[in-house]
């Protein structure tokens, strides 16, 4: 029988048949969790010096994952969305210890108890269009690399896809229809959707995807055939920013990732009109609340609409207290 105080099988069952099984996490949720592990393993071997195989559920109490959550602000400089992101995936493991090993309730019940942090709610960023046509123009062409980068970062524009869907993209996603080209993107969740092509990434990519190749294989594979690592593209898009800031000065003050692209693809199709629900659809947002921000970040919608309101044009009249008023103020 097993020992239920050893954290080592209980997280074992969590991982090999809870989030595979009853849960069917995606890879990228898995290599959180497994990563989120692994640092606080780490970090109670060097509190307490018991080694992870033989640490027990009540040596990883609330006061410990508390110590550890304050160690990813201060010493990993982890923001407090990557602290609340560990959190999530703690919380999760203790869900299952509180069912599997009802002996440890209380201990689960304190770790679950633990808050999120508050996070600041900043404007999204985006870039103009100038700035993201110069980026997309900046790779060089006439080498296979270039090509295969200019069709990734004109893809990523296009489709507003998280840099996540790129890497893991297949050449059976992009369908060529001799009316609408489209690719079908699997997104959080295995949510899957369809986002069209524009006329100029369809002529880019047929070109790309001239040569015969399996119909699993990477759209935009590395220079070993692989497929791009999440990094491997981060790199691609910061080489091109380089390039283009020569062209547009004012990408150099800009920090550009492939979110930003994202968020550009959606303030982009928002100024042109299109509907939230619809960007929603395209960005693949499970609520339309998410979409929201770009309405609030997006300062010519609001000019618009402050257009439309009618100026006052009563005469307003001074406001005159009474002594009591007065008094009141005068004894501030």
């Amino acid at each position: 029988m097993k020992d239920s105080s050893l954290i080592g099988p209980l997280l074992q069952s969590f991982f090999a048949e809870h989030l595979v099984i009853h849960k069917r996490v995606s890879p990228r949720t898995m290599e959180s969790y497994r990563d989120t592990f692994r640092l606080l393993l780490e970090y109670a071997r060097t509190q307490s010096g018991v080694e992870p195989s033989a640490l027990r559920v009540s040596q990883l109490d609330a006061d410990l994952v508390l110590a550890f959550l304050d160690y990813l602000e201060r010493e990993r400089c982890n923001c407090p969305r990557s602290r609340n992101a560990r959190l999530a995936a703690i919380r999760s493991f203790f869900r299952l210890v509180a069912l599997r090993a009802p002996e440890h309730a209380g201990v689960a019940t304190r770790v679950m108890a633990i808050p999120s942090k508050r996070v600041d709610r900043r404007l999204v960023g985006y870039l103009t269009r100038p700035e993201v046509e110069a980026v997309i123009a900046a790779p060089d062409t006439m080498t296979w690399a270039g090509r295969r980068d200019h069709a990734l970062l004109l893809t990523l524009y296009n489709t507003g896809a998280r840099v996540s869907e790129i890497a893991s993209l297949r050449r059976e996603q992009i369908r060529f229809a001799a009316t609408t080209a489209a690719v079908h993107l699997e997104g959080k969740g295995r949510k899957e959707r369809a986002v069209p092509l524009w006329a100029k990434t369809t002529r880019v990519l047929r070109e790309w995807m001239r040569a015969p190749s399996d119909a699993r294989a990477p759209v935009f594979p590395s220079a070993r055939g692989g497929p791009l690592t999440r990094d491997g593209i981060d790199y691609i898009l910061r080489q091109a920013v380089a390039r283009a800031s020569e062209r547009q000065s004012t990408l150099a003050s800009k920090r550009v990732t492939p979110h930003v692209i994202r968020h550009t693809t959606a303030m982009h199709l928002l100024q042109s009109g299109v509907d939230m629900s619809v960007i929603a659809l395209w960005l693949g947002h499970e609520s339309l609340e998410t979409t929201h921000m770009y309405v609030e970040a997006d300062l010519a919608t609001k000019e618009r609409a402050l257009e439309k309101l009618r100026p006052v044009t009563t005469a307003s009249g001074r406001f005159r207290p009474d002594d009591t008023l007065m008094a009141f103020l005068k004894a501030l």
